[in-house]
């Protein structure tokens, strides 16, 4: 009879769902991996190595440079801040050379700039970087990580069988909501069970985690960026149906302003990224931000598109001949109960000029009879109002984007 106690108070059957009240829009701020990875070599390159320094001199540019203002404000950690073993007590520590201060400290210095701090680990036996993971630890690093602070916490899952997941990432929701400490919950549980042909349950994932991975790690090429929207709008449905406030769909982070992208091609993954209602968390040099991708990267209209509270995800409702229309119902709603919509005309074509469009309103669902003011996004160019009948205009350029917003009347 003890026996069978113990298996049913321990069955992720009885874990309850993630009680944070977090996330009502999606998350904003930056990420270090795609930019940072796992560069430890802080004698030689002391400027760019994940350190205590790193994240502070992050935060620091997030304020000087207006994107807290903005609504970004997260500073996350990623992979290998931590020491290759935990402390006698069975407890995850900072590596003690690159984070001297540990993360408490770290933590209030964020706390201290109206900012929050985010970290990372892992549902298996070790990181992805080979850094102790949290396998049988949950209850001690989620009390860990609330003592010192944290605010976000991002769960990978290398070294874990995606099979166990669905009572994995569970438990670890537990064990947060044992904490009584806020701390919004990023996993990457349905990503790794996608990657092996698995169908993820997201009725489960979204009453568990506030957001998560769906699909593969994002790199610095606009190859990398198409896949992830291929993917995307291939399960549209069923992501669109997981999506709302406290729960996103998350592809991975926002990269303008580093390598591999152009402005035109990041100026695409922003504005496709708030149709998605994605979070928008930056991964790049915030020190060395040429000054049109921070520009891009504060532009208030994207960024109201995305934190648009009826939390709505958007979906892709043409795709002929590379050329793609994405749509996002948005506030305000109108008089007939209709909703505002942001736009997005997409050219995927990588030949020849700019394309110009000619769309009818009805055609791709606004059809308030009321009518709606358009106003584009990125030229501020304005038709007081069209209808239903009537046909909007824009020219896009090659692997670019053209974006309004259509309010409902």
């Amino acid at each position: 009879m003890k026996l069978l106690i113990f298996i049913l108070i321990c069955s992720p059957l009885n874990v309850v769902s993630l009680d944070n009240g977090l996330a009502l829009t999606p998350p904003m701020g930056w990420l270090s991996w795609l930019r940072f990875v796992c560069n430890i070599d802080c004698k030689e390159d002391p400027l760019n190595c994940i350190s205590e320094k790193l994240y502070m001199d992050m935060a620091d540019e997030m304020v000087a440079e207006g994107f807290k203002d903005a609504g970004y404000e997260y500073v996350n950690v990623d992979d290998c801040w931590m020491a290759k073993e935990r402390d006698s007590s069975g407890k995850l520590v900072p590596n003690s050379e690159r984070f001297p201060s540990g993360i408490k400290a770290l933590a209030d210095y964020v706390h201290a700039k109206g900012l929050k701090l985010g970290i990372y680990t892992d549902c298996g036996t070790k990181t992805c970087a080979g850094y102790p993971g949290s396998f049988n630890n949950y209850e001690i690093d989620a009390q860990t990580f609330a003592e010192w602070g944290i605010d976000m916490l991002k769960v990978d899952g290398c070294y874990a069988n995606p099979k166990d997941m669905d009572a994995l990432y569970p438990s670890i929701t537990s064990a947060l909501n044992n904490t009584g400490r806020p701390i919004v919950f990023s996993c990457s549980w349905p990503a790794y069970q996608v990657d092996t042909g698995m169908d993820p349950d997201y009725s489960s994932i979204a009453k568990h985690c506030n957001l998560w991975r769906n699909y593969n790690d994002i790199e610095d090429s606009w190859a990398s960026v198409l896949s992830i929207i291929d993917f995307y709008a291939a399960h549209q449905d069923e992501l669109i149906a997981a999506a709302g406030p406290g729960h996103w769909n998350d592809p991975d982070m926002i990269i303008g302003g580093n390598f591999g992208l152009s402005y035109e091609e990041a100026r695409s993954q922003l504005a496709l990224w708030a149709i998605m209602a994605s979070p928008l968390l930056m991964s790049n040099d915030l020190r060395s931000l040429k000054p049109e991708f921070k520009e891009l990267l504060l532009n208030k209209d994207i960024l109201s598109i995305n934190q648009d509270t009826l939390g709505l995800m958007g979906k892709r409702i043409y795709n002929v001949n590379n050329v793609e229309i994405w749509t996002r119902p948005i506030n305000p709603i109108g008089t007939s109960v209709s909703y505002s919509y942001a736009v997005v005309f997409f050219n995927r074509r990588t030949l020849g000029g700019p394309v110009k469009l000619s769309v009818n309103l009805a055609s791709i669902g606004l059809k308030n009879v009321h009518c709606y003011e358009i106003r584009f996004v990125f030229s501020n160019d304005i038709n007081e109002k069209l209808c239903p009948s009537d046909n909007v205009t824009s020219s896009v350029n090659p692997s670019g984007v053209n974006m309004l917003i259509a309010k409902s009347l």
